[in-house]
């Protein structure tokens, strides 16, 4: 009986075989979650339709006012996203300095970091928001409700993904630093072409869920009363006009789609940074 090695074609032919049964099992599995999808959404339409289920009487909307401040609530969807993208490109540059900060040898920096971090993780996010926004003017720093938002999302967000960078930076072997200084790479060097590209491989995936949580809390921002983002416009309309609920359904719906584009944007990335590991 002659061996695959000498027979590549068989062994070609049962790997073709394998690889298509495990894209129709895939293409199943999604087939059927898509499905369950539409039956659960259909389930969520229905209860708020107005129709009697069983004897029970199911939430009926008010379309008209849905109609009329549909387009008024989306328009702060910018806003929203405006204050996210500043506030994660804050936090990940401090993210970046406190895991710095928590692996130097140099005590200053090391107490630094932990403290900020302490600080930080120690006081309420919403606090923080009211902190810059209220307490400052009173050492005469007058912020915008933006800049109070960002600044208090950015502190906040980059104090808890210093741990993330810091768990990168230290999966990088200790053998990969003394490899870069042997050929006479510069600490600086050895940071920027060795470490940093693989430590970033590991923490952009936790990176995209503090983005996407992040821009759930910058619902926090509206307390200001200054950023007219998602959350202020409903809060807004729905109290002006005593439909609290089917404005808070709409901001919700809107997060909600704003969390499932920013999740399939997270998973295209981690799948292209992935590729290495398949």
């Amino acid at each position: 009986m002659k061996s695959d090695k000498s027979n590549p074609g068989i062994k070609k032919s049962h790997v073709e075989l394998l690889h298509e049964s495990q894209l129709r099992s895939a293409r199943r599995f999604r087939t059927n979650v898509s499905i369950s999808w539409g039956v659960m959404l259909l389930i969520l339409v229905y209860f708020f339709s107005g129709q009697d289920f069983f004897g029970i009487k199911t939430i009926a909307l008010d379309t008209e006012f849905i109609r009329k401040n549909l387009v008024f609530i989306a328009g702060g969807i910018p806003q929203t996203l405006l204050v996210s993208f500043l506030s994660i490109l804050l936090a990940t540059f401090l993210a970046l300095l406190a895991a710095l900060g928590r692996l130097s040898k140099f005590p200053p920096f090391y107490a630094l970091s932990t403290f900020y971090v302490s600080l930080i993780r120690g006081t309420p996010l919403y606090l923080q928001i009211f902190f810059f926004f209220l307490a400052l003017p009173q050492l005469g720093i007058i912020l915008t409700g933006l800049f109070a938002g960002v600044i208090a999302l950015g502190l906040n967000y980059g104090a808890y993904m210093s741990e993330i960078f810091r768990a990168g930076l230290s999966s990088v072997g200790r053998g990969q630093r003394e490899a870069a200084y042997a050929i006479g790479m510069t600490p600086w060097q050895t940071m920027k072409r060795i470490i940093l590209p693989q430590a970033l491989r590991f923490a952009i995936p936790p990176i995209g869920n503090d983005f996407i949580a992040m821009t759930k809390d910058s619902a926090l921002v509206s307390a200001t009363g200054f950023v007219h983002e998602v959350m202020w416009r409903a809060t807004r309309v729905g109290r002006a006009q005593f439909n609290n609920l089917e404005a808070l359904i709409m901001a919700a719906i809107f997060y909600w789609i704003m969390t499932i584009m920013l999740t399939y944007v997270q998973s295209i990335i981690e799948a292209r940074l992935s590729k290495g590991d398949r």
